[in-house]
């Protein structure tokens, strides 16, 4: 006898399939990162490793920023849970504005670190602000493909595709910004407390 699902089931069915590929997306990233992570600690026993490197002022604020994302997407998560289009609609822009400064303060801290006379490349670079500077770049990568994202989800929202019984785009979407804060705010201690 042949059982058929029903279209809740599916939907179901279909959440679970996105947030486990998503799932194993995040844990490649975190593999990538302790790896990363682990080449910076084994390069510590080098003759060009910055003993008293000190990390710049736009990173403390940069990672305020990037909590205050997480805030604003569960927020609108909430939201569009209650139906309340207004709110979701207020907590999707505001988390899209603190991402964009979030990569603005990223590159305001790059700045700083050339102003205080270290590089990332060339002669005049050390192994310790190099392996910064990829582990920020690579970050930033992955969230250039959170903003891409977020702005999906904002012309969905905009399109009136999500409610409160449709949210998976604004789940999935909250569950990688999360990541991403989760994953800068430990490779900021990481870098902050590693020297």
């Amino acid at each position: 006898m042949e059982m058929t699902m029903t279209a809740e089931e599916q939907k179901s069915r279909t959440a679970r399939s996105y947030k486990l590929i998503l799932l194993f997306a995040m844990v490649s990233m975190t593999m990538m990162f302790a790896g990363l992570t682990s080449a910076f600690v084994v390069s510590k026993s080098r003759a060009d490793w910055l003993k008293d490197f000190q990390l710049p002022t736009a990173f403390y604020w940069s990672t305020l920023v990037i909590i205050g994302c997480s805030i604003t997407f569960y927020l609108a998560k909430k939201a569009i849970q209650k139906d309340n289009q207004k709110a979701t609609t207020i907590y999707l822009l505001t988390t899209l504005a603190l991402g964009i400064l979030f990569v603005i303060l990223q590159f305001t801290g790059f700045g700083q670190i050339v102003e205080k006379g270290y590089y990332f490349t060339g002669q005049a670079s050390s192994i310790t602000t190099t392996f910064l500077y990829i582990v920020t770049l690579v970050h930033l990568l992955h969230l250039a493909g959170g903003l891409i994202s977020l702005l999906i989800i904002i012309y969905n929202h905009f399109k009136q595709k999500y409610n409160s019984t449709q949210t998976l785009g604004i789940e999935l979407g909250a569950m990688y910004w999360h990541f991403l804060d989760l994953l800068w705010v430990y490779l900021f201690l990481f870098l902050y407390f590693f020297k």
